[in-house]
């Protein structure tokens, strides 16, 4: 190696990252040089470590690697030369070979292997034949043995798992009639794949007999399944492409194969290990259209990437300037408007009857116009006609326009400066966030709405006073710039806590109940849902303010109670309308905003996800480099996988057994 490269950047970054954890870990001191014992070692390489899967005597196999000296201690020279062998894309190959190359020269007896293994899988597991022809293809027979050397062996170790598992289903095979029961095929899948497999996957490995006639599982069940296993990357591979390109996130089976016949040059995936792919990841999802989360149902979380995938190309951080602000932010707030447009237009109908309704004064004789909604809807479409449905509906489309922009940046940008670095949030933050943005809305909203209100409950005043409808116009000449924003305080005592409850509930639907995150997109009508369950109770809960709102906004007629502010509202409906008046208009209030927002949320997010601000390479799934201190976790457990491979128990020696060169468990 060059001197060049030994004083690289990179190397500099890795070897202090070496010697501060070395330093951490190493609890022995000889001569005034720190040296690291076992425990030592393996607390280094697996911090944090459950050892669930994997137990601390496994990652014991790598002592042994690096113990090179067999002293039984490791000092920061070992240490660091184990690490950078790490760093090696062939690492898990080279200490299995290290591991079974006992005597040092390089090359693999038959005999070392067979020791070696032999004392690996230990005598509870299902025996190898090591008379089997496949073996003496690689080390030649009794009188024509060869050793293999390193790539030779690599070759074996690649090749030893199909073998292990021809050789399982034909010793439960008895009757060699093909078939073997669900729990023999589990307990060979433990034995060979059990450390890959999620607990999801392991606890249901008997029910792939219910994927074809018949309560066994074949020989051809058996290969497919294991041949899944083998190809997993290419399954993640594929299922991402055919999910990024699927409209709403979830693709079936023939969607499946379809991509993988575009992606890969020769067909990869029968139709049986299609079949299996999709019964282990659609336990919990019958419909046959599946997400990415429930693909990754399939793998043991903990087999991660030792590094980041590469990009294509590596992109310079770009410093974007003030047009580059303005241009993002007027395309969140045209993106807002029109989403809000469509959801105000959707539901405007509703929210005319609901303003009529709140708006009548049933202690006034001859004042009581409707018996309920459905009478309002029909009175109004008598009276005024289909168009009366939408008076008042060009400024509340104006006014949608800021109220929505407001709102959602108001509520993003507090959440987000109350997230922590892990990413959590509190129930009480997301409160303030929801109020924040409720409140900020309403300089902009309260003109707007009271505008509206005026123009909504003018067509029954023309049509009992025989006056001619007041334009908006004409309505904000009347009012002035102090009336427009009579009643604004009515109109914060509603939307803060309307907001408060919203988008809490809103952001736990989409987590909670849909499972929203990084690799699952939620399809439209889960947005659609969240997005309207999310408004009842917001709506409901909020309805005497909006009724306090209207009555302050709304100019009293000859006759009617005029009204002095909030109390002096609450207390005149209270005393002569009684308790039941504050929801007045509830009902019609949930059926208006519950659609409402869920359409516009739902319109909000197809746009984002159709028009992309950054363009399409924004919104493209990609794997999130791991942090320098975990990479030596994630390195190690990595370097055990062929060993795994080999048995799943590989490396947890029993007392009694003593293998060369390999330290004892």
């Amino acid at each position: 190696m060059s001197q060049q490269s030994l004083s690289s950047p990179s190397n500099e970054v890795s070897s202090e990252r070496y010697k501060r954890i070395f330093q951490k870990f190493a609890s022995v001191e000889k001569n005034g040089e720190k040296f690291m014992t076992k425990d030592d070692f393996v607390n280094a390489i697996a911090p944090g470590e459950d050892y669930s899967k994997l137990q601390k005597a496994q990652y014991g196999i790598l002592f042994s690697v690096a113990d090179q000296s067999k002293s039984g201690v490791l000092s920061m020279s070992d240490f660091t030369v184990f690490e950078n062998l790490l760093t090696r894309p062939d690492a898990d190959y080279e200490i299995a070979f290290r591991l079974f190359d006992t005597a040092g020269s390089g090359k693999i007896t038959r005999e070392q292997f067979k020791q070696i293994l032999s004392a690996n899988i230990g005598k509870d597991a299902i025996p190898f034949d090591f008379e089997c022809e496949w073996l003496k293809l690689y080390t030649g027979g009794k009188t024509a043995a060869h050793e293999m050397p390193y790539k030779e062996f690599t070759q074996l170790l690649k090749g030893l798992q199909a073998e292990r598992l021809r050789q399982a289903f034909k010793y439960y095979d008895t009757q060699t009639s093909g078939y073997i029961t669900p729990d023999e095929f589990k307990k060979i899948m433990v034995d060979i794949a059990g450390h890959k497999l999620s607990d999801h996957v392991l606890d249901n490995l008997p029910t792939l007999s219910n994927v074809y006639a018949g309560n066994k599982i074949s020989f051809a069940n058996v290969m497919a399944f294991y041949n899944v296993i083998r190809e997993m990357d290419m399954v993640e591979r594929v299922v991402r492409s055919a999910v990024t390109t699927s409209k709403d996130g979830t693709i079936t089976k023939a969607d499946f194969l379809h991509t993988a016949a575009k992606e890969t040059r020769f067909s990869l995936f029968t139709p049986m290990e299609a079949d299996i792919i999709f019964h282990f990841a659609g336990l919990e999802n019958a419909s046959g259209k599946l997400t990415l989360r429930d693909f990754f149902r399939l793998l043991e979380s903990k087999w991660e990437h030792a590094a980041p995938v590469a990009a294509p190309a590596q992109q310079p951080e770009i410093k974007h300037g003030v047009m580059h602000d303005l241009l993002k932010g007027s395309y969140g707030f045209l993106l807002g408007s029109i989403s809000g447009a469509v959801g105000a237009t959707v539901v405007y109908p509703i929210d005319l009857v609901k303003t009529r309704m709140q708006n009548q004064r049933s202690k006034v004789v001859g004042e009581l116009l409707y018996k309920n909604s459905i009478d309002c809807f029909r009175k109004v479409i008598k009276n005024e006609g289909a168009l009366g449905l939408y008076r008042g509906l060009g400024p509340q489309l104006v006014g949608v326009a800021p109220e929505k922009a407001i709102k959602l940046t108001m509520n993003d940008f507090v959440r987000r400066n109350l997230t922590d670095k892990n990413g959590d949030i509190t129930f009480t933050a997301e409160l303030i966030a929801g109020g924040v943005a409720g409140g900020s809305q309403v300089v902009f909203t309260n003109p707007l709405e009271i505008v509206k209100i005026r123009l909504q409950v003018a067509g029954e005043a023309a049509k009992s006073l025989e006056a001619p409808r007041p334009g908006a116009i004409a309505i904000v000449r009347n009012l002035g710039i102090i009336g427009l924003y009579k009643g604004a305080s009515a109109c914060l005592l509603r939307d803060i806590p309307f907001s408060a409850i919203y988008f809490p509930v809103y952001a736990h639907l989409k987590k909670d109940l849909f499972h929203e995150g990084p690799d699952h997109r939620l399809a439209i009508s889960e947005l659609l849902i969240a997005g309207a369950v999310a408004g009842m109770p917001a709506a409901y809960f909020t309805t005497p303010a909006d009724v306090i709102k209207t009555r302050l906004q709304v100019e009293a007629k000859k006759g009617q109670s005029s009204y002095n502010g909030i109390r002096d509202a609450a207390r005149k409906i209270y005393a002569e309308e009684g308790f039941r008046a504050f929801f007045k208009g509830g009902p019609a209030r949930i059926f208006r905003s519950s659609p409402q927002f869920g359409t516009t949320l739902m319109v909000y997010e197809v746009l984002q996800r159709a028009f992309p601000f950054d363009g399409p390479a924004a919104s493209t799934l990609t794997h999130v480099a791991a942090p320098a201190e975990d990479l030596s976790y994630l390195q190690s457990k990595n370097a055990l996988k062929i060993l795994l491979d080999v048995h799943y128990k590989f490396g947890i020696v029993p007392s009694n057994v003593s293998i060369p060169g390999v330290a004892r468990a």
